[in-house]
């Protein structure tokens, strides 16, 4: 009897050996992922942080309940590196959930949500939502949307932020910040499962629309593995320079001025102010609880929205470094994937005019825009009314 193995054989053990070799290359992020703590702890990273780069999973756990997406596979709560701006390694905070099914040729394309503001307390992180969580109402009114997203087979990441739900301050509306913990989330998505592919489009509702236009704007140089394919923003944010300046029409308490409070507190940090320079003495006492309150309770009446926007900046205050950092948080960028912006006309946070204007500005950087007014729909609603549109260009940009 001949000892050769058959050629069928010998053709078995070379796909099997082939298989054992990449596999480890596979899951040798995975491999090292330290067990995750319980609780709340989760969010409290190691120190020093481990070693690798922005976008590798520090450690994450399964998660339930109203933090995870209804029709996935499985969420992951998810702690990775990232990269404050003056370099510094960080932990942010997010989820990643998986769809049900065979993943397509090349993996699982992802859609990185920026979410809408929250507030800037740790309790208002979304990947810590609960039916009891301050923040609920802000943060569950799109999971249908993206359940919408995750039954046509995209991986659905969200970011926290940096200092949301993680230690340190968030850095509101910072779009730089922003967009990193949007892209490095994808990054770490592609860690937790083998199957998850490179094609990467971002998506953001107001605070997250002017994230995500920033996240499609510095994805060439920080995440140049990703495969962008395009960028949706469904009523960003933007001029909020000129925003503060219009805040002095509003003489009237506003529940508006709890954004204002946020939007303060975030800027002087930014531009290394004392707040007692640019503030009212009433706006001044109001901002410890930026860092304690969820964004429905700051604009209450026992709260910010017991001041009128008018009276939080100072009529006799030196704005030259205020407004360079406020002037910054403007996406006005060069975006080299296409850009998919919707905008309600009844909105009265982001008025339309001022995206009509962001809209001109994106045109002249060169940017490849497809630009929606949703007639009557307000701020809430943009996200539900562009639903269809936006899951059409999806299957465009993703196949």
């Amino acid at each position: 009897m001949s000892r050769s193995i058959p050629a069928l054989a010998r053709r078995i053990l070379v796909v099997v050996a082939a298989a054992a070799l990449l596999a480890p290359a596979a899951s040798a992020h995975a491999a090292t992922h330290r067990t995750a703590p319980a609780g709340l702890r989760f969010y409290a990273p190691p120190s020093p942080l481990p070693a690798g780069r922005h976008g590798d999973v520090i450690w994450s756990r399964t998660i339930t309940g109203p933090a995870a997406l209804a029709h996935g596979a499985r969420t992951l709560l998810v702690l990775y590196r990232s990269t404050a701006l003056n370099g510094r390694p960080i932990a942010v905070s997010g989820t990643v959930t998986i769809p049900k099914g065979t993943p397509p040729r090349g993996g699982w394309p992802i859609v990185s949500w920026a979410h809408g503001t929250t507030g800037s307390a740790d309790v208002c992180a979304p990947s810590r939502d609960a039916q009891s969580n301050p923040a609920h109402a802000y943060i569950s009114y799109v999971n249908p949307v993206l359940d919408g997203w995750l039954r046509r087979g995209y991986v659905i990441a969200r970011t926290d932020y940096e200092g949301l739900g993680t230690p340190g301050p968030h850095p509101y509306l910072i779009g730089h910040s922003e967009g990193r913990g949007v892209l490095d989330i994808a990054r770490a998505a592609r860690q937790l499962d083998p199957r998850v592919g490179r094609r990467l489009v971002v998506a953001g509702h107001s605070q997250g629309g002017q994230a995500a236009l920033f996240a499609a704007a510095d994805a060439p140089t920080w995440t140049p593995d990703l495969r962008l394919r395009g960028v949706a923003a469904f009523a960003p944010a933007s001029n909020i320079a000129g925003e503060v300046a219009a805040a002095k029409l509003l003489t009237a308490p506003s529940g508006l001025s709890g954004l204002g409070g946020m939007i303060l507190d975030s800027a002087v940090r930014a531009a290394g102010i004392d707040p007692a320079s640019v503030a009212s003495p009433a706006a001044v006492a109001l901002l410890p609880q930026v860092q304690q309150k969820c964004l429905a309770q700051l604009s209450a009446a026992d709260s910010w929205g017991a001041l009128a926007p008018a009276s939080i900046i100072r009529d006799d205050a030196d704005l030259t470094k205020l407004d360079t950092v406020l002037n910054a948080m403007d996406p006005t960028l060069k975006i080299a994937a296409p850009v998919l912006l919707m905008q309600g006309t009844n909105d009265t946070t982001v008025f339309k005019s001022f995206t009509d204007a962001l809209d001109t500005r994106l045109v002249a950087k060169g940017d490849t825009v497809t630009y929606t007014p949703y007639q009557g729909v307000d701020h809430g609603g943009i996200v539900t009314a562009g639903a269809g549109q936006t899951a059409t260009w999806l299957a465009q940009r993703l196949g």
